[in-house]
């Protein structure tokens, strides 16, 4: 795969996220790549967890990545990120045996804990790779930070199709709105985890706060600076 292919796909997650050009030097210089090609990865994985329409497309997708992903723990890729990340000897077949739960996370939750069970085993593999990526120690905690964050960017990719059936029932207008809220209970400033993802999840709050408080975000490089600080400390 030429470096193109690769550029094209950190580029996308880049231009999805441009506070990352203020956030990225909290990040030790050694792993920004790495950091850029792991996001991007689980970016893919999200546009395929919250796409709409017909969802054949993106299940083949997942299935393909499955299939990828068992391919990096024997260090064989054929995707361009996988030139930067199956070198990594993460726990890529765990992460593998989790793609299948997002076909039926689609599906509206019933209530708050039923969301959070549809993907509590994919945020727990994302989180034990990041440990290994970022050769960070295994953290308590590290995969329901990792959970909210996926909620949340669901919430934002796909809407109502993200909030729980039983928000929508109490009040469909404001659902989304109440939805954010609760997720941000439980998220604070700095969340468990290696220092990139703990970065990238003070952006993701961000966005997320201001939905709940019903503004648009200000996302100012002053604003974006201070956050990241917090989050990147010991």
């Amino acid at each position: 795969m030429s470096s193109t292919a690769l550029d094209s796909f950190l580029d996308k997650w880049r231009s999805r996220w441009p506070e990352w050009s203020v956030a990225e030097p909290f990040v030790a210089e050694p792993q920004r790549h790495v950091a850029l090609a792991w996001f991007a990865l689980l970016q893919e994985f999200d546009d395929m967890l919250n796409t709409a329409g017909d969802p054949l497309p993106a299940d083949a997708k997942l299935a393909w990545w499955g299939e990828e992903l068992r391919s990096w723990a024997a260090q064989r890729s054929r995707h361009p990120l996988g030139r930067v990340l199956e070198p990594v000897r993460a726990p890529w077949v765990q992460l593998a045996e989790a793609l299948p739960d997002l076909v039926e996370a689609r599906t509206v939750a019933l209530d708050a804990a039923g969301a959070e069970r549809a993907l509590g085993n994919y945020a727990d593999a994302v989180a034990a790779v990041e440990a290994v990526v970022f050769a960070d120690k295994p953290r308590k905690g590290a995969g329901h930070a990792v959970l909210l964050q996926t909620l949340a960017q669901r919430l934002q990719d796909a809407g109502v199709a993200g909030v729980p059936r039983s928000l929508l029932d109490e009040d469909a207008g404001n659902a989304a709105q109440r939805w954010a809220q609760q997720l941000l209970k439980g998220w604070g400033t700095r969340v468990p985890g290696p220092r990139a993802r703990r970065v990238w999840s003070s952006l993701a709050r961000a966005r997320l706060a201001a939905q709940a408080a019903g503004k648009p975000i200000e996302a100012t490089p002053v604003r974006t600076l201070l956050r990241v600080w917090w989050a990147a400390r010991g």
